[in-house]
């Protein structure tokens, strides 16, 4: 069970390389290095807790049917929260007399992978 943990931890670091990488492009190197140290951080947190039967479900594949359900009422929860804030993020903007961008895209982005996926699922199941 330990092979999830290590895969988390993996992605982690390619993770923090992408944002030390960005980060350089763009010119600021020193967000970079703190990027990639947050990351690195989090891949250790991974890498060392591998007793851990909450850092195992967070890690990946290989997780029984109780860790699937987690996953996906963690991931339908994140989902409300990040498009709760959007639509709130959009009022203000709009309120503030601006376009409601880019809070209206990814809004519509959201809502269309939304029924997208509903549509989906429906005839996959």
């Amino acid at each position: 069970m330990a092979q999830p943990v290590v895969d988390a931890g993996v992605l982690s670091l390619f993770l923090g390389g992408l944002v030390l990488a960005a980060f350089w492009i763009g010119g600021d190197p020193r967000g970079g290095i703190q990027g990639f140290a947050v990351l690195a951080g989090v891949g250790l947190i991974f890498l060392l807790g591998s007793r851990s039967e909450t850092l195992r479900g967070l890690g990946g594949p290989g997780r029984d049917e109780r860790w699937l359900m987690i996953d996906v009422w963690a991931t339908a929860f994140a989902g409300l929260v990040l498009i709760t804030v959007l639509i709130g993020a959009w009022l203000v903007e709009i309120a503030r007399g601006e376009d409601g961008s880019p809070y209206a895209l990814l809004g519509a982005v959201a809502g269309i992978a939304y029924v997208l996926a509903v549509a989906y699922l429906r005839f996959r199941r």
